[in-house]
């Protein structure tokens, strides 16, 4: 990561983190309220094909000890009423600032996987992690929905896992792909604006 991307992203992450802390407490308390402890969701993700790190996110789902794999239509009935309106809006990404400040992630690049896919597949992700993951990205705007409409229909965790390899892997690694290609500021800068835009409730 050049300094100029770890500037942009500790100016970007501390100026929100003083603005949402007031949004951020609020949630915290109503996932507490409604839903009970515990509020945040830690799971491990790479940040290099062997180097992870602790993922923070708001909880969404009810918890299950033996989760793993990505979410599918087979884990559709754990989702809380508040993880709903949280994911659509993804505020449940709100607690990925303090991974930003860590330098774990940044505001842009491929979205971190979980480990076991990098073993499953060393080569595609001993590329696209030569980036710096981060919250959001070309293959997160360009591929997200189309990813979560093949992944709806699943209705075992084995499915799942099938779809997403075979069909979301290798698609959202020539995107991951193509932003290293291109990436800059001012690109990362467009690729933060449009997600905030596609996110708002304008609907």
């Amino acid at each position: 990561m050049s300094p100029a991307k770890r500037a942009f992203d500790i100016g970007l992450a501390g100026l929100l983190a003083v603005v949402l802390t007031p949004a951020i407490l609020i949630i915290a308390l109503l996932i507490l309220l409604r839903d009970g402890a515990p509020v945040f969701y830690v799971s491990e993700r790479m940040k290099t094909p062997d180097q992870g790190f602790a993922l923070w996110k708001f909880r969404t789902m009810t918890t299950d000890r033996s989760d793993s794999g990505v979410s599918g239509g087979d884990k559709t009935s754990r989702i809380t009423r508040t993880g709903k309106v949280l994911r659509r809006y993804r505020l449940d990404e709100l607690p990925q600032l303090w991974n930003i400040l860590r330098g774990d992630i940044s505001f842009v690049g491929p979205r971190p996987p979980l480990r076991r896919y990098t073993e499953m597949f060393p080569e595609i992700y001993g590329e696209v992690l030569k980036a710096r993951p981060g919250v959001t990205g070309l293959a997160t705007l360009a591929y997200h929905r189309t990813e979560e409409q093949l992944l709806a229909p699943c209705r075992s965790k084995e499915e799942t896992e099938a779809v997403y390899c075979r069909r979301c892997v290798p698609r959202k690694a020539r995107l991951d792909l193509i932003y290293a290609r291109r990436r800059s500021l001012c690109y990362d800068a467009r690729l933060v604006l449009a997600t905030v835009i596609r996110r708002l409730p304008l609907h």
